[in-house]
C-alpha cells in the first residue's frame, strides 16, 4: 500500500476532523456569546441586590463567566488558525485553552449549583437583618436603594411582611416622620405615603420579598448554572476533535 503524504492529498478522516473543528469553533463562539452575555445580564440587570446578600458567591459565579467568555473569543481565533496551520504546537496549545476554559465554566457551574442549595436559608438568616438594621442609616446607601428598588420590582413589603418594618431601626428613628413602612412599600410613592400601611396602600404580598427574591435569584443561578455546564459540554467534544486530528497530524511523515 502506497504511503499518502500531507503534500499530496489528505486522507478523508483528517479533513472531517478539520470540518468537524470549524464547526466547533462556530458553536464555541456562540457558546462563548451566550457566557459572556449571561455573565453581564446577571450583574447590570439587578446588580443593586447584591448589596443584600450576605455572600458574594452569586457576583463571583457571574464574574466568572465573564471571564470565561472573554477566553472563548480569543481561543476561537486560535483553533482556526490551528487548524488552517495543522500544527502540533498550535493544536496542544488550543486544547489546553479549551480544557483551562471548561474547568472555570465548571467551577461557576458548580458555584452556581452549590448556591442555589441554600440560597433560601442564606436569605432567611439575613435579608430581614440586613433590611431593618441598614435601610437609611449612613454609610449604607447601596442597601438603601436596593431596599427601595426591591420591593418596587416585585412589589412586596418587607423581608417578610410589612410588620418587620416596626422594628428597624429607621422606623424607629426620628427620620422616618412617622412612617410605619418606607415609602418604597407604597403602591403609588408619594411623599410621606408610608404613614399608612392599609393594603390599599402598600404591597402586602404573602411570604414578603424573600420570596420574590428567592424565586429571582433562583432562576438566575439556573441559567448560570445551564449555560455554564452546557458550553463546558461542548468543550469537551472541541477536546476529543483536537486530540484526533493532533493524531492524524502526529502519524503523517513529513
Amino acid at each position: 500500500m502506497s504511503v499518502v503524504y500531507k503534500d499530496d492529498q489528505e486522507d478523508w478522516l483528517t479533513v472531517c476532523l478539520k470540518y468537524l473543528l470549524f464547526v466547533f469553533n462556530f458553536l464555541f463562539w456562540v457558546g462563548g456569546a451566550a457566557v459572556l452575555g449571561v455573565g453581564v445580564w446577571t450583574l447590570v440587570e439587578k446588580s443593586d441586590y447584591l448589596s443584600l446578600l450576605a455572600s458574594s458567591t452569586f457576583a463571583v459565579s457571574a464574574y466568572i463567566l465573564i471571564l470565561a467568555g472573554s477566553l472563548v473569543v480569543v481561543t476561537g481565533f486560535l483553533g482556526c488558525c490551528a487548524v488552517v496551520r495543522e500544527q502540533r504546537s498550535c493544536l496542544s496549545t488550543y486544547f489546553f485553552c479549551l480544557l483551562f476554559i471548561f474547568l472555570i465554566e465548571l467551577v461557576a457551574g458548580v458555584l452556581a449549583y452549590v448556591y442555589y442549595q441554600r440560597l433560601s436559608e442564606e436569605l432567611k438568616q439575613h435579608l430581614n437583618q440586613t433590611m431593618s438594621e441598614n435601610y437609611a442609616q449612613p454609610g449604607r446607601e447601596a442597601v438603601t436603594l436596593a431596599v427601595d428598588r426591591l420591593q418596587q420590582d416585585f412589589k412586596c413589603c418587607g423581608s417578610n411582611n410589612s410588620r418587620d418594618w416596626m422594628v428597624s431601626a429607621y422606623i424607629s428613628s426620628r427620620h422616618a416622620e412617622r412612617r410605619v413602612v418606607p415609602d418604597s412599600c407604597c403602591k403609588t410613592i408619594t411623599p410621606l405615603c408610608g404613614q399608612r400601611d392599609h393594603p390599599s396602600n402598600i404591597y402586602k404580598v404573602e411570604g414578603g420579598c424573600i420570596t420574590k427574591l428567592e424565586q429571582f435569584l433562583a432562576d438566575h443561578l439556573l441559567v448560570i448554572g445551564a449555560v455554564g455546564i452546557g458550553v463546558a459540554c461542548l468543550q469537551i467534544c472541541g477536546m476529543v476533535f483536537t486530540c484526533c486530528l493532533y493524531r492524524r497530524i502526529k502519524m503523517e511523515p513529513y
